[in-house]
């Protein structure tokens, strides 16, 4: 069904009955969690919680859990939230709200007592600091993040706090506290996401014109701005890996394979600037930042286990 087709529609609307029934089908719920998107929360989250030096297996189960939960019902009450403005673009008219598949009612129960056990289990399964700061992940993400998608182009760069902080809740259920290696996955998560979501915005520049959020590449139509925004905060991830070196918190083996691999990421973010025609090196850049991210975390933590012993 295009988007163009899709009606709009709001919470006092009639939805077929089988999309209201108690039976709706489990498929749609699981889809409202976007597994793919909260799995890799929980995996930086597993990985933060590796790099530290103490916890035990209830508290990796509490991360675990808490983080799927908590990311799983933050997926749902924002496509709650843009419920509409999903219905106009291609890449989501096909969500479980759009195609009606379920009732915003039942949408906006489900993502609220996912955020609420999310950190509850962290809280009690870890430690209070992770059960907040999972709490504040969940809040700045549904109540800042997503009304000002509709606002400002720098909804990007606030929307990268929540999507930094699954490493810093698994380093911090295992510590007790954030100290300097926890600020650091943070500071990795947060520069890593810019040229992500950059390479995002310019390729779905369309959609997002059509859903009137207020994304970077509406208001640079010739992509430069958006490429180098890409680059300026792809540089720091180099920055990053130095001082874990200079400070002792890494060896050789993850200064010498962060640095390339954050070189690698840098280069494709100059070529899509550098590029006149942007929408392939954008599709490059985007490949990049997905096979960029588990390396470079799994190095680190495999480099902290040699180095310490």
């Amino acid at each position: 069904m295009p988007p163009e087709k899709i009606a709009s529609f709001n919470d006092t609307e009639t939805i077929p009955e089988m999309s209201l029934s108690r039976w709706a089908p489990l498929a749609a719920y699981w889809e409202l969690t976007k597994p793919r998107l909260s799995m890799m929360a929980v995996i930086t989250a597993l990985l933060g919680y590796l790099a530290a030096s103490s916890g035990d297996a209830l508290t990796l189960i509490a991360v675990f859990a808490g983080t799927a939960l908590a990311a799983g019902g933050a997926a749902a009450l924002n496509q709650w939230w843009e419920r509409d403005e999903d219905a106009l673009m291609h890449r989501t008219a096909d969500r479980p709200l759009p195609m009606r598949k379920l009732s915003p009612q039942a949408t906006f129960i489900f993502g609220a007592v996912l955020c609420l056990l999310g950190p509850a289990v962290l809280w009690f399964g870890g430690n209070a600091l992770s059960g907040v700061l999972t709490a504040v992940t969940v809040v700045t993400y549904v109540l800042l993040y997503t009304p000002l998608k509709k606002v400002t182009p720098w909804s990007t760069e606030i929307g990268a706090i929540p999507g930094a902080l699954p490493p810093l809740i698994g380093w911090v259920a295992a510590e007790g506290s954030i100290g300097w290696v926890g600020l650091f996955l943070f500071a990795v998560l947060y520069v890593w996401q810019l040229p992500h979501f950059m390479a995002i915005s310019w390729l779905y520049r369309e959609d997002y014109e059509r859903s009137g959020f207020r994304m970077l590449s509406l208001y640079d139509k010739t992509g430069r701005v958006v490429s180098l925004r890409a680059v300026i905060w792809a540089v720091p991830l180099l920055v990053l890996t130095v001082l874990a070196w200079l400070t002792n918190e890494s060896g050789w083996l993850f200064l010498v394979g962060g640095s390339l691999l954050s070189f690698g990421y840098l280069r494709e973010a100059v070529r899509m600037l550098t590029a006149t025609e942007r929408d392939k090196p954008a599709r490059r850049l985007f490949l990049a930042s997905i096979i960029f991210l588990p390396c470079y975390l799994i190095l680190m933590v495999a480099d902290r286990i040699l180095f310490s012993l």
